[in-house]
């Protein structure tokens, strides 16, 4: 068994691989590389929680369609068109790729939630297809609340982007940066680390500073609009 966050052990790695292989030679579009089945079993500890959260997520990929979302859709490119969300040209000091959201451009009153969580899936996978799984195989995200105010703050959303990385992209995130955080936000907080286990919520850092942030990244990297 694995401890959360924790590497499992390669008795465990090669269980979990014989098992998933007989369901990769019969349908290879469920294939997963050995990376993925090591997130998997750092995330759910056991093989066999690993295992049944694997098929789960096929199952979500296949029914939600995550393998044809493109920015012609015409949800997604609305959303885009928003600039809310990101994908920055350079990566944090680990080499992560970097999610950026701005906040400010988020109104959760004008929002439609399925649109927003297709939008928020296909950054993810762009996230996840710029990884180098042999080097790093885990994301930065960086959330942004310049301007921040409480129709900004959708709980919802938040929900939504927890339940997709905690079920179906387990381990993928390395960071979560806050910059910029009035004190407006801090109440938001404190209800939102509760829905967080212990490993995610060690992972969410509050920039205050200049010096912190370039323990992340380089604080030009960010957009300034």
């Amino acid at each position: 068994m694995a401890v959360n966050g924790v590497d499992a052990s390669e008795t465990d790695f090669v269980e979990m691989k014989a098992r998933c292989q007989l369901i990769f030679d019969a349908d290879p579009s469920q294939c997963h590389t050995d990376a993925s089945l090591r997130r998997f079993l750092r995330a759910f500890l056991t093989v066999d929680d690993a295992f049944k959260a694997l098929l789960k997520c096929n199952k979500w990929r296949r029914n939600f369609g995550v393998d044809s979302l493109s920015p012609e859709d015409p949800d997604i490119l609305s959303e885009l068109g928003t600039g809310k969300a990101i994908m920055l040209s350079h990566r944090d000091v680990r080499g992560r790729p970097i999610i950026y959201i701005a906040v400010r451009k988020h109104s959760v009153y004008e929002r439609d939630i399925d649109k927003l969580t297709k939008f928020i899936v296909y950054i993810l996978e762009n996230g996840c297809r710029k990884c180098n799984e042999d080097v790093i195989d885990n994301l930065c995200i960086v959330f942004d609340l310049k301007e921040f105010s409480m129709g900004c703050m959708d709980y919802q959303f938040v929900k939504n982007l927890i339940w997709l990385l905690s079920k179906y992209y387990p381990e993928r995130l390395g960071v979560c940066l806050i910059v910029n955080a009035p004190m407006l936000f801090y109440g938001c907080w404190t209800a939102i680390k509760p829905w967080l286990n212990e490993v995610t919520a060690s992972k969410v850092t509050f920039v205050n500073d200049e010096k912190t942030m370039m323990e992340y990244l380089h604080p030009d990297m960010l957009p300034q609009d």
